[in-house]
């Protein structure tokens, strides 16, 4: 495992790095809004993307290095996710394929950004479709604004809501709530077999 600090318009980020044997792509992976990056659905995703031979970046955005726990407005999550990104296609994947991710406001970053870095693929940990109570104030434009393969891991009784499936949307539920806690070991082989399906045709084209 490798750290880096990495700087962006809105302080320095940082970048822990978790290499594959083989690198077949690279996955950055944001936290939740209040969390970090120790979160246990997102170490199973990282468990999960190395098996797959997918080196991972899990990210911790600027607001939560300088140790504030409420999360930064989401046009500054933004920029400072895709100049982390810049950075990481640099240094640590360069030439390689690269998929978004992350849990709950990381997922939402992950999604709002995937046109504009270029991203192959994006997982999704407990897409936050709406708030609790709230199915009026919806995010899943968001999610449909998506045009590269989604995967979404969902609890079957997240109070966040239940994401619609698409053309080029999975939807994987889970026994448990937006936490995703119940069934870690199964987080790791749905985002495996999943990375593994979608790269196939990008492996033969490299």
């Amino acid at each position: 495992m490798t750290r880096a600090e990495i700087d962006t318009p809105h302080g320095p980020a940082i970048a822990e790095l978790h290499c594959a044997a083989e690198g077949r792509a690279g996955l950055l992976l944001g936290h939740g809004a209040g969390g970090g990056i120790s979160a246990p659905d997102l170490v199973a995703a990282t468990r999960g993307a190395t098996a797959a031979g997918v080196h991972v970046a899990l990210i911790e955005q600027p607001y939560r290095v300088a140790g504030r726990r409420a999360p930064a407005p989401a046009a500054q999550l933004d920029t400072a996710w895709l100049a982390v990104v810049e950075s990481l296609s640099a240094q640590w994947f360069e030439g390689l394929p690269l998929l978004f991710g992350g849990r709950s406001s990381g997922a939402r970053v992950a999604c709002r950004t995937a046109e504009a870095g270029e991203a192959v693929g994006v997982v999704c940990l407990a897409f936050p479709v709406h708030p609790p109570g709230k199915p009026e104030k919806t995010r899943q434009p968001e999610l449909d604004a998506v045009t590269v393969p989604t995967l979404v891991v969902q609890g079957e009784s997240d109070p966040f809501g239940q994401p619609e499936p698409a053309h080029l949307r999975e939807i994987v539920g889970m026994p448990g709530d937006h936490s995703l806690r119940k069934d870690i070991s199964a987080i790791s082989r749905v985002v495996e077999e999943w990375l593994h399906r979608i790269l196939r045709p990008l492996d033969q084209l490299g």
